[in-house]
């Protein structure tokens, strides 16, 4: 803000202090802490419940109540491959947990190492990743937990800074990969476009076991039917020389029913060769009735995308919103800055450097919680201490619409403190 801007909303001070204590008396609680799906929409997944009745075996004969098949039905690869770009052979699907078998990923290649790599990733003494902020915190936190220097680069409307990333990574054996959640990411809810996907498969690296984890866990949450495209990273990839570097994730998890949806990885040949060969090892394969449960439930990729529809039409109101409400509470003082996704889960707001942790404590005082300051960061530390992140699905429009204006009080009333007050 400059010098004006500042003075003007310093006067209001008293208004916004005010409002915020009528708040304080209303004893609120309410949370938007997680993306998490709202009743809604969980049940327009409430069929699953009574699938697959008596219905075990699938489509192409395979027993679902029995041992058997370690990389998932064959029918529901093929859903997945469609979904991701790859053939269905280079398609695993897994239990419910797309960040287990992210988890388990980076834990193999610490432990045995990858494809193309020289020696398991837990010798290297200051392995690296690079991590786009703000970002996904569980991803991070899996790095970290695993031993990992966490490098942050900065986010774009468009991907990550390629500038930033392929500085690093042309010189630097030590970082050994990059997150990745290239549609509707996390928190921004931008979508990377074809250049720095492009840029992603072909850059040199100087690790040659360089991995992307792009984890796409949005594809198909889209509000409307205009949503931009996103090009097909294995291909590009595989054009560049650099099949062995991507490794895809999904899940159903917020399509279906959290804790009991369904993961799926995809690779290069080699890397899901080796994989398998981890896995036959880990155990004797995954939950098939859920596979054909699920498998019942979509079809196909159109029946899926129709079930999708479904989703936007319930979360689409809600980011309409809290858009509507930040717009109406905060624009008239350039206070505050905000995203406006097309898809996703998520809404990441900016506000003055030094405030986030303030307003996020005052929000907690007036009954309102949100994301921690600093968790889109590495380690949970936002170094300009600003941004917020708002995760509209869950609660209903009545608790959206009073948790927003909360927060936009907390930020004005935060905004017009001066040093010392």
């Amino acid at each position: 803000m400059n010098d004006s801007a500042v003075r003007t909303i310093q006067s209001h001070h008293s208004d916004f202090l005010s409002q915020y204590q009528s708040f304080l008396s209303l004893n609120l609680s309410l949370d938007m802490t997680r993306g998490k799906p709202s009743a809604a929409q969980l049940d327009l997944s409430r069929r699953l419940m009574t699938l697959p009745g008596e219905d075990h075996l699938s489509p192409g004969g395979v027993d679902t109540r029995n041992y058997r098949v370690l990389d998932g039905l064959p029918e529901l690869k093929s859903l997945f491959g469609e979904l991701l770009g790859v053939d269905p052979g280079n398609v695993i699907v897994g239990g419910n947990s797309s960040l287990t078998m992210m988890y388990d990923t980076l834990q193999r290649a610490c432990q045995f190492g990858v494809p193309g790599g020289n020696t398991p990733w837990n010798t290297e003494p200051q392995r690296k990743f690079i991590c786009p902020t703000p970002g996904y915190d569980r991803h991070f936190l899996i790095t970290h937990h695993l031993g990992f220097e966490l490098i942050s680069v900065d986010m774009t409307d468009t991907g990550p800074d390629m500038n930033q990333v392929e500085k690093l990574v042309q010189h630097d054996s030590g970082i050994k990969g990059i997150w990745c959640v290239p549609k509707y990411s996390n928190p921004t809810g931008c979508c990377y476009d074809e250049e720095t996907v492009k840029r992603l498969a072909s850059m040199s690296t100087a690790a040659p076991d360089f991995k992307i984890m792009w984890d796409n866990a949005y594809a198909e949450h889209h509000f409307s039917d205009d949503h931009p495209a996103l090009a097909n990273i294995a291909s590009h990839s595989h054009q560049a020389g650099n099949a062995n570097r991507i490794i895809q994730f999904a899940s159903t998890s917020k399509m279906t029913l959290p804790g009991a949806g369904v993961a799926a990885m995809a690779s290069s040949e080699e890397n899901i060769a080796d994989a398998k060969k981890h896995l036959n090892v880990q155990g004797i394969g995954p939950d098939k009735v859920n596979q054909l449960r699920h498998l019942q439930l979509f079809g196909d990729l159109i029946g899926l995308r129709a079930h999708m529809k479904e989703h936007g039409k319930l979360v689409k109101p809600k980011f309409d919103l809290v858009d509507e409400i930040l717009q109406q509470e905060l624009g008239q003082w350039n206070i505050a800055s905000w995203t406006r996704p097309k898809g996703g889960y998520f809404i990441s707001l900016d506000i003055a450097p030094g405030l986030a942790k303030k307003v996020i404590e005052m929000a907690k005082q007036a009954g309102v919680k949100l994301t921690g300051a600093g968790a889109p960061f590495p380690y949970g530390k936002d170094p300009m201490d600003r941004n917020i992140r708002i995760a509209p699905t869950f609660p209903t429009m009545e608790d959206i619409q009073q948790a927003t204006r909360v927060l936009c009080t907390c930020i004005k009333l935060a905004s017009s403190e001066s040093p010392g007050e």
